[in-house]
């Protein structure tokens, strides 16, 4: 059985005269990475945006473990935020932080973790990215790959049960590329995280999705596993694929 982590109906929403997305609805189930494929401009980020209240549509329905999000106060939204990991196409890092300041901040405001626990957390969430030694550099030491990675760390931190990756491989070369997507399969298969992977990145889609979304001119177009798409008989589909 199913079990539905976050759904979006019929989604709108505009900026000025442009029609950035036009009718979405999509379901993330629990466990699964679905990957939003699409060209630059498309509409993919603003679409996880969305999703977590950080941009307002202007109609439609976003739901998040059950709850309409429109329907919630900011206190309750940010109960549900807690719930959700956001990578970011930079991956955001404070740069006057060392890595191990990074990944203590967002623990900041437990009132159960004490020193121990969060050297153990830190050293556990680098450990899964396989960065422990980079505890104590500064993010200007770190490559493009290394930012990713720490990047991802702090987004484990917390152990969400959604994470939202936003051009994950965006900057890096296809070694790096391919090593971050195996870290986002890695991730869904050691934590059961469910996932949304904003891309127009296709081997990255084709590493770490189970289900694709197509994403043109803000209207999802195609649906379905990257065997299926890359078959398609659309000529426009399939070009995503060669």
């Amino acid at each position: 059985m199913k079990n539905t982590v976050a759904e979006i109906k019929h989604l709108k929403k505009s900026f000025g005269t442009k029609n950035v997305l036009k009718d979405i609805s999509l379901k993330l189930e629990k466990g699964e990475n679905l990957v939003v494929l699409g060209k630059s401009g498309s509409g993919k980020s603003v679409l996880i945006k969305c999703l977590v209240g950080l941009i307002q549509p202007d109609s439609g329905e976003v739901d998040l473990f059950g709850k309409e999000i429109s329907e919630l106060t900011n206190q309750e939204l940010n109960v549900l935020r807690k719930k959700v990991g956001f990578l970011f196409q930079s991956a955001a890092l404070y740069d006057s932080m060392t890595v191990r300041e990074n990944l203590e901040f967002p623990l900041r405001d437990l009132p159960s973790a004490d020193t121990t626990d969060t050297e153990a957390l830190v050293r556990d969430a680098l450990k899964n990215v396989g960065l422990e030694e980079a505890i104590d550099k500064m993010p200007s030491e770190l490559s493009g790959g290394m930012i990713k990675r720490v990047g991802l760390a702090r987004t484990l931190i917390l152990k969400p049960d959604i994470i939202l990756y936003d051009e994950p491989t965006t900057g890096l070369d296809p070694i790096t590329s391919k090593e971050i997507s195996k870290l986002i399969l890695e991730v869904q298969q050691k934590y059961n995280t469910a996932s949304i992977i904003i891309t127009h990145d296709v081997p990255c889609a084709r590493i770490t999705a189970n289900r694709i979304l197509i994403i043109k001119e803000g209207v999802f177009i195609a649906e379905g596993t990257f065997d299926e798409l890359s078959a398609s008989e659309d000529e426009w589909i399939r070009s995503f694929f060669i």
